[in-house]
């Protein structure tokens, strides 16, 4: 992926969306083929939840159109429960499924870590020597702490990408000098539900347009998800 701008949502089944995007009398299992219609990425949050299997990740691959890519979200097992700690196995066994199951439309492995989770040397060290550095890795962190310099300075050297965020306790900096530009738009002032107004839009333009980014809309507890990523979508063009 090079210089190239991909635009999705976090999640697609969502019935805020039928007759605003969705037409009224289409079944909501043909839901994520018509959004493969508009968008050619998707963030996959599922695999958070439970872990996910080869045939899972098969499923979905054959269902997609050429060319379309998948960003998965690691397993809360991984970065809520262990926080990486005595879990090697697991993190590479996770890497394997979303390979072997999306192969060349695979494109960012997402690890979100939570609130609680705060910076210190030893934990980006361990984070780091945990990740297998053949993947495009991009770690969200929800805590402030970790924006920092030495976070930044380890993840360019080890072609890491920084999450950039919209949420509501969180700086909103669109980071441009990391592998790729990767933003998770949240929702603000309401997380999840609060929609961007077209000069916030107009904004993420300028920054990523001529450049290579995913770009995922997660205020999607209303319609304003939707209509945010078309807008966005249709800046682009």
């Amino acid at each position: 992926m090079k210089n190239q701008v991909l635009i999705g949502c976090s999640s697609f089944n969502n019935r805020f969306w039928r007759g605003i995007f969705y037409p009224d009398n289409l079944s909501s299992s043909r839901w994520f083929e018509f959004y493969c219609q508009y968008f050619s990425t998707y963030e996959f949050n599922g695999s958070f939840y439970k872990f996910p299997t080869v045939r899972i990740f098969e499923n979905w691959y054959e269902k997609t159109p050429e060319n379309f890519i998948f960003s998965v979200k690691a397993p809360k097992e991984i970065t809520h429960i262990k926080k990486f700690s005595d879990c090697q196995d697991r993190i590479n066994e996770f890497y394997n499924v979303c390979k072997t199951g999306l192969k060349e439309k695979l494109g960012c492995i997402l690890f979100q870590f939570p609130p609680s989770y705060q910076f210190s040397t030893e934990k980006l060290h361990q984070i780091i020597s945990n990740l297998d550095l053949n993947f495009q890795n991009v770690i969200e962190f929800r805590h402030e702490s970790w924006w920092n310099e030495e976070v930044w300075n380890a993840f360019r050297e080890n072609n890491i990408t920084f999450c950039s965020v919209s949420h509501p306790q969180l700086p909103s900096t669109i980071f441009k000098d990391f592998p790729l530009i990767f933003i998770r738009l949240h929702g603000k002032p309401k997380m999840f539900y609060s929609s961007y107004l077209p000069k916030e839009l107009l904004h993420i333009k300028e920054v990523i347009q001529s450049k290579s980014a995913f770009v995922y809309f997660n205020n999607t507890a209303s319609e304003a998800g939707i209509l945010n990523a078309l807008e966005l979508k249709h800046m682009l063009e």
